[in-house]
């Protein structure tokens, strides 16, 4: 009988020496200097079409609400035009060494949730973009968002390049670190708040207690408490919670849609890994509602189910519409088979500690993920940063940053291309600057746009 092939091969000893030398040839080809260079392709499209095509597919409704949040500062429309970027970047030229990206690796993606057992820690949280390519994506994205952030926040711009040059020492500094680590160790490195002191970030201490504190108030009883109410079944006598409306962020669904949104959790349950269906199967869904989330997100279909456990125990699931990558048509990674089932696979790859009833499923032909509502969640907003503390917060995102590439490329690899060069602080430092200058004039076109009402916006 023949030998299942296997994509392993565990027979094969392959040095770290070996991987560092070849990382360094890397920079024959590509050398450090070359990621600065001219941030906008001629392909890239113009910044109302890339607005109008990623409008494609949402809820039209809700489309004025999206522009509102878009154009209400530089950063926000950062936020919501990954796409735009990475059209940008498709005309530069990488390093040849890929990762699974988070692919939105802007300094607000960065943030708390709990572990199972109930311990706060801050890691990458977003990943709707998610998609294997170059490394410096992810870290050119980070590294202007600071600046953006920074620009938001009043700080002066002195410190917003400190703040990105920082993001990118610290992103070398782990990457040495985690190459010379045992692969256990460095596996799990980083997740918990030993990571702020590790990053050289001991100025945010106190946010990341301040931060942890709230995110320990983040449950799916507070939620409930605040958002539902029991109302009185007067067919049967019997009390049933509800959600309570606050449109327009959460609105009632009928009961068709209830039922299909109930169906596709049925389904979602064989998505989670085997030893949590059993725990999941054990709730019943009292109430589903609408819920508008995020900035990008919004006129997406999202969803908040309401699950009843033990005794006077809930639970809240957020089913969130899955997308396309906005980074796909610029890179050469195969189609998925689901949209939801991308997220989770690049959630599980580069997450230290993932969000154990994460999955995926599809309702009406759509796909979605399924995860906790607000489990332990909390942040940092790094545009409310002062200057000494968005600095420290720029080391603290570079190092998780590099603890979340280094789950899918060979941190030996990567080391090897990155060794010792402190050039590349101020090549990508510099390259933040004027693609921050660059999201400026591109919100501009979109701010004129709404002004002379060829978009319409609301607030919100």
């Amino acid at each position: 009988m023949a030998k299942e092939k296997s994509q392993v091969n565990l027979r094969q000893t392959v040095s770290g020496t070996s991987l560092f030398e070849r990382g360094k040839q890397l920079r024959h080809t590509i050398p450090i200097e070359a990621h600065d260079r001219v941030v906008e392709s001629v392909e890239r499209p113009g910044v109302l079409d890339f607005i109008d095509a990623s409008n494609r597919g949402r809820l039209p409704h809700l489309i004025p609400l999206r522009i509102g949040r878009m154009v209400s500062s530089p950063f926000a429309f950062y936020r919501g035009s990954a796409g735009l970027m990475a059209a940008d970047l498709a005309a530069s030229p990488v390093s040849g060494i890929e990762a699974q990206l988070c692919g939105d690796a802007h300094a607000a993606n960065f943030g708390l949730y709990g572990t199972p057992e109930g311990d706060i820690v801050m890691d990458i949280n977003d990943f709707d973009e998610t998609i294997v390519g170059p490394w410096e994506w992810d870290l050119k994205r980070l590294s202007t968002s600071l600046v953006l952030a920074g620009r938001e926040g009043g700080v002066p711009d002195t410190e917003c390049v400190e703040a990105a040059e920082d993001a990118v020492k610290s992103y070398r500094r782990t990457i040495r670190e985690l190459a010379q680590q045992p692969f256990l160790q460095s596996w799990s490195a980083l997740p918990d708040q030993s990571v702020i002191t590790r990053a050289k970030a001991d100025a945010l201490l106190d946010d990341f207690a301040k931060a942890a504190k709230k995110a320990s108030r983040n449950t799916s009883a507070r939620v409930a408490e605040k958002w539902t109410a029991h109302f009185d079944d007067h067919e049967t006598g019997v009390k049933h919670r509800r959600f309570v409306e606050e449109p327009p962020t959460l609105t009632s669904v009928d009961a068709d849609v209830a039922d299909a949104v109930i169906d596709g959790l049925e389904r979602y349950v064989d998505t989670l890994r085997e030893s949590r269906r059993n725990l999941i199967g054990r709730y019943s869904v009292a109430d589903v509602a609408f819920r508008i989330v995020g900035t990008g997100s919004v006129g997406l279909r999202s969803y908040v189910a309401l699950l009843l456990g033990n005794t006077d125990e809930v639970l809240v699931l957020q089913i969130e519409q899955a997308q396309p990558s906005s980074l796909a048509p610029y890179l050469s990674a195969a189609e998925p088979s689901h949209e939801g089932k991308r997220i989770v696979h690049g959630a599980r790859l580069v997450q230290a500690e993932t969000d154990i009833l994460l999955g995926w499923t599809t309702i009406d032909g759509i796909p979605y993920i399924v995860r906790q509502f607000r489990n332990l969640k909390g942040d940092i907003d790094p545009s409310a940063l002062e200057a000494d503390h968005l600095d420290d917060y720029g080391r603290l995102a570079g190092a998780l940053l590099a603890r979340a590439h280094s789950r899918s490329l060979d941190p030996r690899l990567l080391s090897g291309y990155l060794a010792g060069d402190q050039e590349l602080d101020e090549v990508i430092g510099r390259f933040a600057v004027r693609y921050a200058d660059h999201v400026e004039a591109d919100h501009a076109v979109l701010a004129e746009a709404v002004r002379a009402g060829r978009m319409a916006a609301e607030s919100g």
